[in-house]
């Protein structure tokens, strides 16, 4: 387990060591006089069959015969299971279609900027895993993906979980794949003990104010988590700052310096967090373990909560009982109109712009949105897809069937931290976490920090800011 977690929890680490994917457009002259992209992977698709002649507009090659294609794809990492369901659908649309699928699983920390450096190469696969906001968007802007409004089905774009981060000029460049929900887990048997509603969790920040201090009192860690690797700090900014937004505009806003990190809405998500270390609500070597630890202190119940995803329920569910896990919100403090909604992002798939058959690449993404294939993410490989029309009824389990009329078929926030400057992630976020964990930073001193760096990244990246500016008008749609 703790190399699953260790798998699914290194996406920005990606970015990190890639120095931002923009720079590595810069490549491509190198790439290309070297023979192509540097996949890591001796497999080749057999050259893509020609699809019938015609048009291109969405739909139009639904019942065509597929050719074979090349995908690059991510995700067993994260949902684990999600290979047994690929594989079917694959030998599915194969036998149904005629297509081949070569597909190739990516590490994490290769799936995007491996994709990236083919693009600038001109070799890329037929389908492109794809993570949701500036992870894909920035190959947008570099015109590696293709707008899928052509090549898709109206009902796989309207329907397919691609989220509106995924749009750019009013245009869908992304569609869903499975969903993956934020929030808090926490130990039903251990608020029983401690005099709480193991049934009503806390919805306000004073019921939780108060539902910590009955737990600390009854002997147990109210929230466990590890910050030494950064990620307890993304997780906590998006469940905590999303609180005073109205938008996901306001979050962009936020990050390219049209608002101000020092106005006291914009930083009391880090005054809340100093808040819960000065009462020691949070274990005290937070600083010194990484998320994964903090979430194993959850799952071998010496802690009453943590901050976790969706995917990762049914492995504290195995190790702390079907019935005595629940999820909740994080309890409301902030008084935008964001606050108190759950909190989702999806996974997801693209096509590059040079794919060599996009028109089969477009009726395998299809195919994956099938009746068919919609109900088999759960009997196959106990994963909620993205797609609203998946019938929730298959759920046997009650805790994942709550989550995913919450987290996915009812109303829902985006996940911020998919707009978030790597700049910032290292110097702002990361920094501000871990020092205010440590005790030697106050929420006020974070905000300043975050406008610091905001003033810095804007100064540096103007291209970049004006991007933002333009993708912040879909946002606002």
């Amino acid at each position: 387990m703790e190399d699953e977690l260790r798998r699914a929890l290194s996406r920005r680490e990606m970015l990190r060591r890639s120095g931002g994917l923009m720079a590595l457009a810069g490549l491509a002259p190198l790439i290309a006089a070297c023979g192509g992209s540097d996949s890591g992977t001796t497999s080749s698709a057999a050259p893509a069959a020609t699809t019938a002649a015609g048009s291109t507009a969405a739909g139009s090659t639904a019942a065509a015969p597929a050719g074979d294609i090349k995908m690059w794809w991510w995700g067993e990492q994260e949902a684990v299971g999600i290979q047994k369901w690929m594989d079917d659908v694959m030998a599915r649309f194969t036998a149904e279609r005629g297509g081949k699928v070569d597909a190739l699983l990516m590490d994490t920390d290769q799936v995007i900027p491996q994709f990236t450096k083919a693009a600038a190469a001109g070799d890329v696969p037929d389908v492109q895993f794809l993570f949701n906001g500036i992870y894909h968007m920035e190959n947008v802007w570099l015109g590696y993906l293709s707008p899928l409004d052509t090549l898709l089905s109206p009902e796989t774009i309207t329907n397919g979980g691609g989220t509106k981060l995924s749009n750019y000029q009013g245009k869908p460049y992304r569609t869903g794949f499975y969903a993956v929900g934020f929030g808090l887990a926490y130990n039903k048997d251990l608020f029983e003990k401690a005099g709480l509603d193991p049934n009503a969790p806390p919805t306000t920040w004073d019921a939780f104010t108060e539902a910590n201090t009955k737990l600390k009192e009854s002997g147990v860690i109210p929230i466990s988590g590890g910050v030494k690797d950064g990620f307890l700090g993304e997780w906590y900014l998006v469940n905590a700052l999303t609180q005073n937004l109205n938008s996901a505009a306001d979050a962009i806003n936020l990050f390219i310096g049209e608002l101000d990190w020092n106005d006291p809405k914009y930083y009391e998500h880090w005054s809340k967090l100093e808040e819960l270390q000065k009462a020691g609500f949070i274990n005290d070597d937070a600083t010194s373990l990484e998320l994964y630890q903090g979430i194993e202190m959850f799952d071998n119940g010496k802690s009453a909560m943590c901050f976790n995803t969706t995917p990762a329920l049914p492995n504290s569910q195995g190790k702390l009982g079907d019935d005595n896990v629940g999820y909740m919100v994080m309890p409301t403090f902030g008084t935008g109109s964001m606050a108190g909604i759950p909190i989702t992002d999806t996974q997801g798939f693209g096509i590059p712009t040079k794919a060599k058959d996009p028109q089969s690449a477009a009726a395998f993404i299809d195919f994956m949105h099938t009746p068919e294939s919609l109900q088999n993410y759960w009997t196959l490989a106990k994963q909620v897809p993205a797609d609203t029309r998946f019938d929730a009824s298959v759920i046997d389990v009650p805790l994942i069937k709550e989550v995913h009329a919450k987290w996915v078929a009812g109303p829902t926030n985006v996940y911020i931290a998919d707009l978030m400057p790597s700049l910032f992630w290292t110097d702002a976020m990361f920094v501000a976490s871990q020092k205010i964990l440590g005790g030697s930073m106050t929420g006020a001193e974070a905000g300043k920090l975050a406008a610091d760096v905001t003033a810095k990244w804007k100064k540096q990246n103007p291209d970049m800011v004006a991007n933002y500016q333009t993708w912040g008008k879909d946002l606002e749609a």
